[in-house]
């Protein structure tokens, strides 16, 4: 129910990579990024720089997926250098997207193996990273409701959650979350539990926290966590502290939820 048009999160990726961009302009590029101490604003802009270079390469070539001996861009050694490179990326990103059908098959990481996967979490992946700038120059700006709505959906349905691969599976924990937001006048119901697998392909074992989204939910949530879609959206991508995040219910279940989103997201 929070999914917005292509159109709007197209909007929004231009909206707010500019708004990154002005910022980081005008920013000392020696200056910390507070919620990724081990990067300055230099590499922050060079990040979401090469991020949007990377996704403009995919939805460019799609449905093929990207290779590991692909050719990448060397990163330029001063601001103007960078700046320069991200208006490239930027607007190539943008380019490929509005030539797309978000329908069409197109590579991602994830489940979602369509354009649209693109035009969603580049609008999230722009969305945060202003927001780091912007705590980077010492000057916020609020996040759009909407889309930070949205941004926690993908949080729950992606980022910390989704329907295990074939080759893992899910081990439910106790009780179910129901995540309220407040001002958008929508509740997501999660399940913490543990996935358990191994890739057949790299090998690598997983054994952690997780969360299922419930599409059909009934009854009551053992436990609530409530608050503005802005503040959950900052505070779910550890952007933000929990001021304004309330909870209710069950410890148990509300341990599982948070032993699910501890893990930092860059």
């Amino acid at each position: 129910m929070t999914r917005l048009s292509p159109t709007e999160y197209l909007d929004h990726i231009r909206s707010e990579s500019a708004r990154f961009r002005a910022v980081l302009a005008g920013c000392d590029p020696a200056a910390r990024v507070p919620a990724c101490p081990d990067w300055d604003a230099a590499d922050l802009l060079w990040h979401l720089g090469e991020v949007q270079w990377f996704w403009s390469q995919v939805i460019g070539r799609r449905p093929a997926a990207p290779r590991e001996d692909d050719p990448r861009p060397d990163r330029p050694g001063d601001t103007a250098g960078l700046l320069a490179f991200f208006d490239e990326s930027s607007g190539a990103l943008v380019a490929a997207l509005e030539s797309a059908d978000p329908t069409e098959p197109a590579w991602s990481w994830a489940d979602e193996q369509r354009v649209g996967f693109t035009y969603r979490r580049q609008a999230h992946e722009a969305l945060i990273h202003r927001l780091d700038a912007e705590q980077t120059a010492g000057t916020t700006t609020p996040l759009d409701a909407r889309l930070a709505a949205d941004g926690v959906a993908e949080l729950m349905e992606v980022m910390y959650g989704g329907e295990p691969p074939a080759w893992g599976r899910f081990e439910p924990g106790v009780g179910q979350v129901d995540v309220r937001i407040t001002d958008a006048g929508e509740t997501i119901r999660v399940r913490p539990g543990t996935f358990v697998g191994t890739d057949p392909e790299s090998g690598k074992a997983y054994d952690g926290p997780h969360l299922l989204v419930v599409p059909e939910p009934s009854g009551a949530a053992a436990a609530t966590v409530a608050g503005t879609a802005a503040d959950l959206d900052a505070w779910l991508w550890k952007r933000a502290g929990d001021a304004g995040v309330t909870w209710d219910g069950d410890e148990a279940a509300r341990d599982g939820f948070l032993a699910a989103v501890i893990p930092p997201l860059d």
